[in-house]
């Protein structure tokens, strides 16, 4: 009979997998998605007004400075614009595209740590490519999967310097002032504590040296960071400045004024981050066996790199899933490095079939549906949760025929995620798909008119509506008083009861995020503002 080892992918080919893998979800996320507010749009809308301004320093967000995030990102789109034109894709491909650089760098990681098990490479790509949180954020316009690339830059400038080699000093200080440009000096949280325990993973180094090339790799991230933030400061004004260099590292570190979470926050999450690897009893009991036949250095390193970055983040007041991003190649490499030494684990069929069917639940009965089901046109069709089920079937038949865990694991993962995302996108797209609005505030400042947004406004429309002019945002009691006094504008308002939406006579009017939105002129906006007042 075939043995698990006879069928497990070798390196090489488990890494080319897990690209394959990687470009399929980014089709099915490009496919199913739209640009979706708020962040996604926001980010990109930044950028187009970056674009249009020609100004390569300084984000700008519905005409002013926007200091919450540096420009890395917004870099990389306009790199992809100026040789494309400017279009909706070429944003959505930059995620995929630093979580395959990703991936390749998790390969020659594992290499590093274990060279005499070329394999682990392709194993440990393979689980990252397959985790929930990976995934989706691989395929999302957001900054943490481009912020664990340079963590994984870094990490191997800290293994070649550890190795004696004064280049990874460099390689190190390099990362981190690309990580600063990417989402600013929380890069130094993801790499500093595996270097100040240095002296459990790798002993013998001659510590003094070892802490004056830290010191100096991060002189020269500083550096890297600083010859942008200087002249972007110069340029953004006293209030951008302040922000770019203190506000916001200091205000998200110890008291955030945003998403504040208690201490355990994270804990019940990881079940569901880490689909389906933390749910499979087999992992649980390779690790316990690796624990008691003792800790390999690279298996110390990965513990290194990932624990204390976890405990920090329990303890920083501002939480949200994403954060934990740049951790996930260190789990993937500690995960392929304890099943290794596990070759007879195996997928049972309640496992897959249980894991599958909680998959499949995770984004379809998450709540969303039934929140906002007052304005989906459908529920989620079946088909794919079937699909789902038969996969299951399909992986457990592989692994009695001898294909490893970790690939059925894999293709467990992604094609849950996939499936889902179909099912629930179906749904819950239109909700969220604000491009016809956005066209249809174009063409009122077309015609020379003002447009409005009556509540916060995070440029959701700016690229989406390639508006070139900014919209009035009218918050609070100044509301009724701009309206009344600009009658030839239009307003953006937004409902949270729909059932009058029929009646109202709007330029545009559709389904958004559990209510409505509508484009009405400013005479009918200050009538709905009223009645939303009473």
């Amino acid at each position: 009979m075939t043995t698990f080892r006879t069928l497990n992918l070798n390196g090489r080919t488990a890494l080319f997998g897990s690209l394959v893998l990687l470009a399929m979800l980014a089709i099915v996320g490009i496919a199913t998605r739209p640009l979706t507010p708020i962040d996604e749009t926001r980010y990109v809308s930044a950028a187009w007004e970056m674009w249009l301004r020609g100004d390569f320093l300084v984000p700008f967000k519905n005409g002013e400075p926007y200091s919450h995030k540096p420009p890395f990102m917004f870099w990389m789109f306009q790199a992809g614009w100026a040789v494309f034109g400017v279009n909706d894709w070429w944003p959505r491909l930059i995620q995929p595209l630093f979580s395959a650089g990703a991936l390749l760098l998790t390969y020659l990681l594992a290499r590093r740590l274990w060279p005499q098990q070329a394999d682990l490479g392709g194993q440990a790509a393979l689980v990252l490519v397959s985790a929930l949180l990976w995934i989706l954020f691989s395929t999302t316009l957001m900054f943490d999967v481009i912020l664990a690339f340079w963590v994984l830059l870094g990490i191997h400038g800290v293994l070649a310097a550890a190795d004696g080699r004064r280049r990874g000093f460099v390689m190190l200080g390099i990362a981190i002032g690309m990580g600063v440009l990417t989402k600013g000096p929380v890069i130094l949280l993801n790499l500093l504590p595996v270097t100040v325990l240095a002296p459990w993973w790798r002993p013998g180094l001659r510590w003094g040296r070892w802490y004056g090339g830290v010191v100096l790799a991060v002189l020269l991230g500083a550096a890297i960071a600083l010859a942008w933030a200087l002249p972007a400061g110069m340029s953004g004004g006293e209030a951008y400045r302040n922000a770019i260099f203190w506000g916001q590292t200091a205000d998200r570190m110890v008291d955030s004024f945003a998403h504040r979470r208690p201490f355990w926050w994270y804990l019940p999450l990881l079940p569901v981050l880490l689909f389906p690897w933390f749910v499979w009893p087999g992992l649980w009991k390779a690790l316990a066996h690796h624990r008691r036949s003792g800790l390999d250095w690279g298996s110390r390193f990965c513990l290194a790199w990932m624990l204390p970055v976890f405990i920090a983040f329990c303890f920083i007041s501002g939480k949200q899933p994403h954060y934990l991003v740049p951790l996930f190649p260190a789990f993937a490499l500690l995960t392929a490095r304890v099943l290794a030494d596990r070759t007879e684990s195996r997928v049972g069929l309640p496992a897959l079939l249980a894991a599958a069917l909680g998959g499949a639940l995770i984004l379809a009965a998450s709540g969303q549906i039934a929140a906002v089901s007052r304005q989906v046109e459908a529920l989620p069709p079946a088909w794919p949760g079937v699909l789902l089920m038969v996969l299951a079937l399909v992986f457990y038949w592989a692994g009695r025929r001898g294909v490893s865990a970790v690939t059925n694991l894999a293709l467990l993962g992604v094609a849950t995620m996939a499936l889902t995302q179909v099912a629930a996108m179906h749904s819950l797209g239109p909700l969220y798909d604000i491009k016809p609005m956005a066209l249809a505030i174009k063409g009122v400042q077309d015609e020379g008119r003002l447009v409005a947004n009556t509540a916060a406004y995070h440029a959701q429309y700016q690229f989406l509506g390639r508006l070139k002019a900014p919209l009035v945002e009218l918050r609070g009691d100044d509301a009724a008083a701009w309206l009344d006094g600009h009658p030839d504008a239009y307003a953006v308002v937004y409902l949270k009861d729909t059932q009058g939406l029929p009646t109202i006579a709007a330029r545009h009017k559709q389904a958004y995020r559990g209510g409505a939105v509508v484009l009405v002129d400013a005479r009918t906006a200050a009538s709905l503002l009223a009645a939303r007042v009473d």
